[in-house]
């Protein structure tokens, strides 16, 4: 899937959702197309599931490898039962737990969906989202939707259209917007293995809210480590480059004593003085960093505010004139881990101690 010759449609939904443009929506997936929609977590590239050649089109229109598998996205649970068998009472209360919700689960394919959609693995990845427009859509097409986070790979999510438009324009038929998304990072995506969950990407729901549940959870080994060249994926954001704006960017390691943080840096700006250096600061830092360059990422107590905020401040740094960004880390605690996951992978596993 080329450029197209004319632009991509956008639909304003952030007020109310139309029902004739819906009707449009529909009948462009059904016909093989792609919509740009919005999630509770991040915005989607989305196209009818079932549709191999509409999924292919989707790899086309991100430059996706060929080997990250894709999220099924379902509005309902006759859809799961179509594409999986063999669920577990874990899995089952894990979907009664979380669904409708920023929750992928890994369950057994059937293989009724294309190849694309699961990069010839025996597991599918689905999710139920929890956003009425991202409802809406997949209830009048009566399908399940593929949808990976609508972005050029490699590049930050997208939360918001504005973020977006322009490098995914003539790329994809319709937009939908539906203002900023209130997450702002990807969903938590799990794998059950002999009733002991996986967390294979962190997300919103956290391992603390798995445990709390009474359910035994561990971080795969991934979350901070690379997936080594060769090694088969079941869920996406586990390999290849991601979340990373185009200029070189460190990430500050998280200490419970801020004043370290801020020392050792400051102490790399001043050995780095020939570089133009700025810094991706917590909004309580900001007063002692008011001679450098610096964006407010939101407050180190508000961790639900700097996940909102992480992609659209990624890609604001590449608009600025410095050589080099340093992104202060936060605690892993809760959604810290997911904001961690994806600032270390982002800075490509630069850390400045």
């Amino acid at each position: 899937m080329g450029e197209k010759e004319d632009m991509s449609v956008i639909y304003d939904f952030k007020e109310n959702i139309k029902n004739d443009e819906l009707e449009i929506i529909k009948e462009k997936i059904k016909s093989g197309g792609l919509v740009v929609f919005p999630t509770e977590t991040v915005y989607g590239i989305g196209a009818d599931a079932t549709n191999g050649q509409a999924v292919k089109n989707i790899f086309k229109a991100k430059g996706r490898p060929q080997d990250n598998p894709l999220i099924v996205h379902i509005s309902n649970y006759e859809m799961l039962k179509e594409f999986t068998y063999d669920i577990t009472q874990t899995e089952k209360a894990l979907m009664d737990a979380f669904w409708p919700g920023p929750f992928t689960i890994i369950l057994k394919s059937n293989k009724k969906l294309p190849i694309d959609v699961t990069a010839g693995l025996d597991t599918v990845g689905i999710r139920m989202p929890d956003n009425d427009i991202a409802l809406s859509i997949i209830e009048k097409c009566n399908t399940p939707i593929a949808a990976p986070s609508a972005n050029v790979s490699g590049r930050p999510s997208g939360t918001n259209i504005a973020d977006i438009f322009q490098e995914l324009n003539n790329k994809v038929d319709i937009f939908v917007d539906g203002g900023n998304t209130n997450i702002g990072i990807e969903s938590t995506v799990v794998k059950v293995d002999n009733n002991v969950v996986n967390i294979l990407r962190p997300g919103r729901i956290s391992l603390e809210d798995i445990k709390a549940l009474g359910f035994e959870a561990k971080l795969d080994k991934h979350v901070f480590e690379d997936v080594k060249d060769g090694e088969k994926v079941e869920s996406p954001g586990m390999k290849h480059r991601h979340y990373a704006p185009a200029v070189k960017t460190l990430l500050l390691e998280y200490t419970e004593d801020e004043s370290i943080m801020l020392d050792v840096l400051k102490k790399y700006i001043a050995k780095n003085s020939d570089k133009k250096i700025g810094i991706l600061c917590f909004t309580e830092h900001k007063q002692f960093l008011k001679e450098y360059n610096t964006i407010d990422i939101g407050s180190i107590n508000n961790k639900l505010e700097v996940s909102s905020r992480i992609y659209t401040k990624l890609r604001s740094i590449d608009k600025l004139d410095c050589d080099e960004w340093i992104i202060e880390g936060l605690s892993r605690a809760g959604i810290g881990t997911a904001i961690m996951n994806r600032l270390t992978r982002a800075c490509s596993y630069n850390i400045l101690k």
